[in-house]
């Protein structure tokens, strides 16, 4: 049962900084160091998990679907994973190379993994009564690890909400998005005033919740936290976008985050002992195309239903970590371009350096469209060595096979002058 409580640029001109987001009239812009910070960060961990996790399907869209409502309703009742150590998470996360972690603390199904005043649909009440979204906010802070939450606005289990399950396709007759508004900010304002500082509130689907409404959200959380981001699923937008299941289009003028999952099914929950990992090399790759489109990458694993982050996950994650441990200087604290990723390469740069990330080798030397500014030295990250061609008409890239690495090559160019004034260079395109 719910109590109700009221709560209230494109292409940049050499020596120019890069564009901050434009805010809405309706709520202030994010602070820049803030959003600076944040793009620094480049790499995170996205956690969706809750009683779900019982059945392998999920979260959210499952109830009504594959599971019957009634059923999916009482999931809590059993849900006691008793192996959950938040500091195991963020250990992985660590690990990983990750900077960050958003965690579901509540997801479309209007389960909530904290001791909220404000529903008794919460973690409090399953056999296992402990307060997680603390418990992880708290691992992470002793870590090192920034910590962020997803808020769903969209809720099937509040009788509130104008929709309910499955997938929000069946219309209530009778709602109030009115006292929904006020639930939401009670529990916004939880999470922020409770657990923060926070990176992040991540929020979800808006559906029919209105630009109006979603710009009280933004200033709400402002209000609490005025270096807080928040994303672009509020109603009324956000300080960054956020693109799903795929990477971002490169782009200087607005932040963005791609969501992906580490599933080869592409699950978001516990898809089940036989959902597979995708390949490292598809997880370093997302990385890579995300650094230089100049996004960050919010990668999710969906932990077991006891609470563990199932090995095959760990275990991949640890692989990219291996590989962030020797090449994370060209994807920390970097901007995207000069030139915009291809099929073939991605680059990444800050202070006097480009970082050329060749993926795919063609059957030649790499060709980039020329910059204004001088290649003074060239060298393979890890070590070997790189020829580098520089004309007037263009820049050529070669490195003997010998000196290849298997996933990503990346190539130091170091410039006589600073690579962030270097414009986008044409002739290139995702």
């Amino acid at each position: 049962m719910k109590i109700k409580l009221l709560f209230v640029s494109l292409a940049v001109a050499a020596g120019t900084a890069f564009a901050a987001p434009s805010p809405s009239p309706d709520w202030p812009a994010a602070d820049p160091a803030a959003v600076a910070h944040w793009r620094s960060l480049r790499f995170g961990m996205f956690i969706h998990w809750g009683p779900v996790s019982l059945t392998g399907k999920e979260i959210g869209w499952s109830r009504g679907e594959d599971t019957p409502v009634d059923v999916y309703d009482h999931l809590y009742q059993q849900f006691s994973p008793t192996n959950f150590n938040a500091d195991e998470w963020v250990g992985i996360a660590k690990a990983a190379g990750m900077k960050y972690i958003v965690l579901t603390t509540k997801h479309h199904d209007g389960f909530c993994l904290w001791d909220t005043k404000l529903s008794d649909y919460n973690i409090m009440h399953t056999p296992f009564k402990r307060d997680v979204v603390k418990e992880l906010a708290d691992a992470c802070k002793k870590q090192g690890i920034e910590f962020g939450a997803y808020y769903s606005v969209t809720d099937w289990y509040d009788p509130d909400w104008p929709v309910t399950s499955p997938a929000g396709k069946v219309k209530l007759a009778r709602f109030d998005l009115d006292a929904y508004e006020k639930y939401l900010q009670g529990q916004i304002s939880e999470l922020i005033t409770n657990y923060g500082p926070l990176l992040t509130i991540w929020n979800d689907v808006p559906a029919m919740y209105g630009k109006e409404r979603g710009a009280a959200t933004i200033r709400l959380v402002r209000r609490l936290q005025p270096d807080i981001l928040i994303n672009d699923r509020t109603g009324d937008g956000g300080d960054y976008d956020t693109p799903e299941q795929r990477i971002g289009k490169f782009q200087l003028d607005r932040p963005w985050e791609s969501c992906m999952t580490v599933s080869a099914h592409n699950a978001w929950a516990w898809g089940g002992a036989n959902d597979g990992v995708k390949p490292v090399s598809a997880c370093l790759e997302m990385l890579i195309r995300g650094a230089g489109g100049d996004g960050n990458i919010l990668l999710n694993v969906g932990p077991r239903p006891d609470g563990v982050i199932d090995p095959a996950q760990a275990n991949l994650l640890k692989e990219v970590g291996d590989w962030l441990k020797r090449n994370g200087e060209s994807i920390y604290g970097t901007r995207g371009g000069p030139w915009p990723p291809t099929q073939e390469i991605a680059s990444t740069r800050k202070d006097k350096t480009i970082y050329v990330h060749v993926l795919h080798w063609p059957s030649g030397a790499v060709k980039l469209p020329t910059i204004p500014a001088k290649i003074v030295s060239a060298r393979v990250l890890g070590g070997g060595r790189a020829d580098v061609h520089q004309t007037e008409s263009g820049v050529e890239i070669s490195v003997a096979p010998e000196n290849r690495r298997a996933n990503d090559t990346v190539v130091v160019l170091r410039l006589d002058s600073s690579a962030l004034a270097l414009p986008v260079l044409a002739g290139q395109s995702n």
